[in-house]
């Protein structure tokens, strides 16, 4: 089993199904068996019986860390949490340091910060059982399939929100009013000055909100004309100072059908390139990959990255929990307002936050609510479902 928890693109294995449901197409991949490369930080790969050293090590350190995590003290980062977990372990400091950089890049890759910076109890929610699914032509087919049938007005940017007994939404082509409203504005935007609400959010959502941040992660695609990483593996992990920024890759040659490999640009990485150009970025990354593969590597023909950090409408990828903040905040910021407003989105979902389950639960859960009844959240994939 992969160590590393389970919010990563890719999958894991080789077996690619093509698969319907509700009319929106995607493309499973098998998580049976993931096979990885790990690379020493001399750029030699582990056999397998270091890699499963490595793996039973980090397996030896989750399985402390759970207690820790509970008995943290407030205000306390995952950094406390696993520094205390480590020690448990009376390893050597060569040892220690390979976990606990493993630790920092899991926190990096699931949330899109450095480990200071996140809660004890910021991956709580981490472990998701299940298929990996990719949609080849991006997630933009959920949100056509779900607005089919509705009055959908794009291009309209809400700059103030007023509640009371009822809610009145400005917007520069003009203003809204209804009985309720959901707001599914990102943490980001909510953070900002972009959108007002009168009279302020009630203190329970306002600090929740406060306890929260907006991550920054950018992925990185690098188009190949061939493969030259090891065959059979879905992901690519190097260890050691060196990979600071680039360390893991993950093969996505199945989902298109042509050599592909991604990484992420997250937390520090993301911030620092941000103003980088593509040629810039993808001269970092292949000198990793150059570590590793040497006289094998080839020039990637094409690279295509994210950009959250500068869409002002979302101003990041997803929420994190900072040091101090508890998985009841999530809770509390999709606390009804005055029974007229209802906040969703990813960081309102307890259970899974940062994903795209999660937002679409959240405004599942939202919609109840203001319908008064439960609402089978199969039927929002039901051709019909505008009927109701």
């Amino acid at each position: 089993m992969d160590p590393w928890h389970r919010r990563q693109p890719g999958g894991g294995g080789s077996g690619v199904i093509r698969y319907a449901h509700g009319g929106v197409h995607g493309r499973r991949i098998s998580t049976r068996q993931p096979a990885i490369a790990y690379y020493a930080p001399d750029g030699s790969r582990l056999s397998d019986a270091a890699a499963r050293g490595f793996a039973a090590d980090i397996h030896a350190v989750d399985a402390v860390l759970g207690e820790e995590i509970a008995r943290s003290a407030p205000g306390a980062s995952y950094r406390d949490v696993t520094e205390v977990a480590l020690a448990r372990q009376h390893w050597d400091a060569e040892r220690t340091q390979r976990a606990r950089e493993f630790l920092e890049h899991r926190c990096e890759e699931q949330y899109g910060v450095q480990i200071e910076q996140l809660a004890a109890h910021g991956l709580d929610d981490d472990a998701i059982d299940g298929d990996e699914v990719v949609f080849p032509d991006g997630y933009d087919v959920l949100s056509q399939h779900l607005a089919h049938g509705l009055d959908m007005r794009l291009g309209h940017a809400v700059t103030r929100i007023e509640w009371s007994d009822r809610v009145s939404i400005r917007t520069a082509e003009g203003d809204f009013r209804a009985d309720t409203a959901v707001v599914t504005l990102p943490v980001g935007v909510l953070r900002s000055d972009s959108v007002e609400f009168v009279p302020a959010l009630p203190q329970v959502n306002f600090e929740a909100l406060l306890r929260l941040d907006m991550n920054a992660f950018e992925k990185v695609f690098l188009r190949f004309p061939s493969s030259f990483w090891d065959a059979g593996v879905y992901a690519i992990r190097q260890q050691g100072p060196q990979g600071g920024w680039w360390h893991s890759w993950y093969d996505l040659t199945a989902v298109h059908g042509e050599p592909t490999l991604l990484t992420f640009a997250a937390g520090d990485a993301a911030r620092c390139t941000r103003e980088w150009d593509d040629a810039r970025v993808a001269e970092s990354v292949m000198a990793q990959l150059r570590r590793l593969y040497g006289e094998r590597t080839v020039s990637p023909t094409r690279i295509h990255r994210t950009a959250w950090q500068d869409d002002p409408f979302a101003r990041g990828s997803y929420a994190y929990m900072k040091a101090g903040a508890t998985t009841a905040d999530h809770d509390d910021l999709a606390a009804p307002i005055g029974r007229v407003l209802h906040i969703a989105g990813e960081a309102t979902w307890t259970a899974d936050p940062a994903t795209v389950a999660g937002a679409m639960f959240s405004g599942h859960r939202a919609a109840e609510r203001i319908l008064k009844r439960r609402v089978p959240i199969e039927r929002a994939w039901s051709p019909d479902v505008s009927s109701d």
